[in-house]
């Protein structure tokens, strides 16, 4: 039997629950790398915060605006700021980057509702915003929770007007309204996708009339009184903002335990936060560390601030071009961790799942070889030797990690920027936090996991 023993543990593959790993003085660096992760979901609910974020703590770690034209050396740190809404930051390694560049990609970008350019209506003595989903959703998870406005107006001379609407105590909140179950009787005949139409997801947002009987739309011309007072806005002002509707609920602790993290936008600002904060603390790399957090990979990355534009390329040539050498030299010899989720293997809904490529709350960071639907459409596919790679580093830094896949063939799928990076000539991996209820308005991770995806970063920058 000891013979069996010491073959077994020898040959099998063995990934375990890691809080039955960690000790004590592991467990409690866990908890409070996560006291910090929970500030920034609170803080940083759109690609816009998320970016004006990461620069502030970017800059009081030294990073300052890259400048064309100047020197760098080794050790120095540099950011690109992308129109605010994607944000590369580089620490100078000492190879120059023709030997290669190591990448680490998130996005900050999450499924919400925008405002569509005219979306302020009166019905039945109502206002009301009409809005227009981004990314994938589930229609009717958005009904009867509390939402927050968040996003800018834009005006013609230039100026830039800051909105953020209900994520204090002390300020009103915004509700889509759904039927009460004794009228919906139709409603229910619907498909599940179908409960709530794409139409129907109209926000609350006022009911107050303007003082006069004689007029029409009053409570219409009060909200616009009450935005012009505060914000020096009109009607027309609309067309030119980017407003988005997020919930309005704070990041917190979840079980008796304490060991989950709920909120809002964690699909992928759980790996954006561990990128950012691994390479704050990269000093001196071997190899340039660059880190990127990016807009619109929840509908494709298309776009100028997408992954599939020619940002992370410019980044690599700029450096590569301050320094003498070849871009794409320095492409085809860098490696990057696309640091997007995978989906958490669900107790409730084990069937959608095949149990042993699943990835779990607590076995630690997932390595996902591909993505994809159904024949991997849409996926990189990470070579053997790049996986082997990358379980190498993840063994000898005594991280805990497993891996998993997108639910079972045929089940669904999704993708990441994974491809978009491999496309350039990039060896190219996903790696993430396994989630709980991903794209749903609040979602759950393991803070044992979020950490050991801070340390796997930080170990490939530094």
């Amino acid at each position: 039997m000891s013979e069996i023993k010491d073959l077994k543990k020898e040959l099998f593959s063995e990934h375990k629950n890691g809080l039955k790993l960690v000790n004590c003085e592991t467990y409690n660096k866990i908890t409070d790398y996560c006291e910090g992760y929970k500030d920034f979901l609170n803080s940083a609910k759109t690609e816009r915060e998320a970016v004006a974020i990461a620069i502030a703590t970017a800059e009081q770690k030294g990073f300052k605006p890259f400048e064309f034209g100047k020197k760098y050396s080794a050790g120095d740190k540099v950011y690109f700021n992308n129109r605010g809404k994607t944000v590369a930051f580089a620490v100078i390694g000492k190879e120059s980057a023709d030997k290669g560049v190591n990448i680490t990609a998130a996005h900050i970008d999450s499924p919400r509702l925008d405002l569509k350019p005219n979306p302020l209506y009166e019905e039945v003595e109502l206002a009301l915003f009409k809005t227009h989903y981004y990314g994938g959703i589930r229609k009717y998870q958005w009904t009867a929770i509390p939402l927050a406005l968040h996003g800018v107006f834009a005006l013609k001379d230039g100026t830039i007007k800051q909105v953020t609407i209900g994520e204090n105590d002390n300020e009103p909140k915004f509700v889509i309204n759904d039927l009460l179950p004794h009228l919906a009787t139709e409603q229910n005949k619907r498909t599940l996708a179908e409960g709530i139409k794409g139409e129907e997801l109209n926000v609350l947002i006022g009911s107050k009339p303007f003082k006069d009987d004689d007029a029409s739309e009053l409570v219409k011309l009060n909200i616009l009184k009450l935005l012009n007072e505060k914000y020096g806005v009109c009607e027309d002002d609309f067309l030119s903002a980017e407003l988005e509707m997020v919930p309005a609920f704070k990041a917190c602790d979840i079980g008796f335990d304490g060991s989950m993290v709920g909120g809002y936008g964690q699909d992928d600002r759980v790996c954006a936060y561990p990128a950012l904060t691994a390479i704050l603390e990269v000093e001196n790399p071997q190899k340039t560390a660059i880190t990127i957090l990016a807009d619109k990979e929840e509908i494709g990355s298309m776009g100028n601030t997408g992954l599939e534009s020619d940002f992370l390329r410019f980044v690599i040539g700029d450096i590569a071009d301050m320094q003498g050498v070849n871009p794409t030299v320095a492409l085809r010899n860098s490696k990057c961790l696309s640091a997007d989720v995978n989906a958490a293997l669900d107790p409730t809904f084990q069937d959608v799942s095949d149990r042993r490529n699943a990835s779990q709350l607590n076995y630690g960071v997932v390595l996902t070889k591909y993505t994809g639907a159904r024949g991997k459409s849409g996926s990189s596919d990470a070579s053997a030797e790049y996986m082997a790679y990358v379980r190498n580093m993840l063994d000898n830094a005594n991280i805990i990690w497993h891996t998993g896949e997108l639910g079972k063939v045929d089940a669904g799928g999704g993708g990441t920027v994974a491809q978009y990076i491999a496309n350039m000539g990039v060896d190219v991996v996903d790696l993430g936090v396994p989630v709980l209820s991903m794209h749903a308005p609040f979602e759950t991770t393991s803070k044992l996991d979020i950490y050991m995806c801070y340390r796997t970063m930080y170990e490939f920058m530094k």
